[in-house]
């Protein structure tokens, strides 16, 4: 069980919002772009602003606006003929380049060690592209946990409020790069043998 499941109950609570976005000409790329563009701003502002601790408030905020966003721009595509090979693309690239962007800020905050936040980076990353190849082997996009895309926003959205409410991160929470890093390699291997099974077994039948 990751925050993945509870999507579409997320969804449902949106359908009225994307049915008016679909009506004035709202694109769903369009909607992927934006998303990424204020993932790669606040980024570069958490970064070099990092001395104002208060911004970092705007994290939690943010990744909540979007993954309102992300499930704006799925739905746009899906329910309203706008799927494309590009935003097959777009939908990929742009998660991981803004979840680079808003992890990247922790790499300069104490106790956190720089390597630690870029490893965990490093791992985000190739979680995704696992569960994108699910399809290359006949399975579908794996969105297997126990660290997925949701899970990871809730994590770096509450550090983000801790940061920016108290100033400073306590030294003991050091741990929690190691532990999301073993988090992710289980989430790896967890879509890969997923993916394998759900490929036999659709041979199988």
């Amino acid at each position: 069980m990751t925050l993945y499941d509870i999507k579409p109950r997320f969804q449902a609570l949106l359908r009225p919002l994307v049915k008016q976005l679909a009506g004035v000409g709202v694109t769903a790329n369009q909607v992927t772009l934006a998303a990424a563009f204020g993932s790669v701003v606040l980024g570069i502002v958490l970064l070099s602003q990092s001395h104002h601790f208060h911004l970092f408030l705007l994290l939690p905020l943010w990744m909540f606006v979007r993954m309102a966003l992300n499930a704006i721009d799925g739905m746009l595509a899906r329910e309203f003929k706008q799927q494309s090979k590009l935003g097959a693309y777009l939908n990929e690239l742009c998660d991981v380049i803004a979840d680079a962007a808003l992890y990247l800020p922790f790499a300069f905050i104490p106790p956190f060690s720089a390597f630690m936040v870029v490893f965990v980076i490093f791992l985000a990353m190739l979680s995704e592209f696992t569960g994108v190849l699910g399809l290359t082997v006949g399975a579908s996009r794996r969105y297997d946990g126990p660290l997925g895309k949701s899970d990871r926003a809730f994590i770096f959205g509450a550090l983000g409020l801790w940061m920016g409410w108290v100033g400073k991160l306590p030294n003991w929470i050091y741990w929690l790069m190691p532990l999301l890093a073993i988090l992710l390699g289980i989430t790896i291997i967890n879509r890969i043998r997923r993916a394998l099974s759900e490929a036999d077994s659709a041979t199988s039948g």
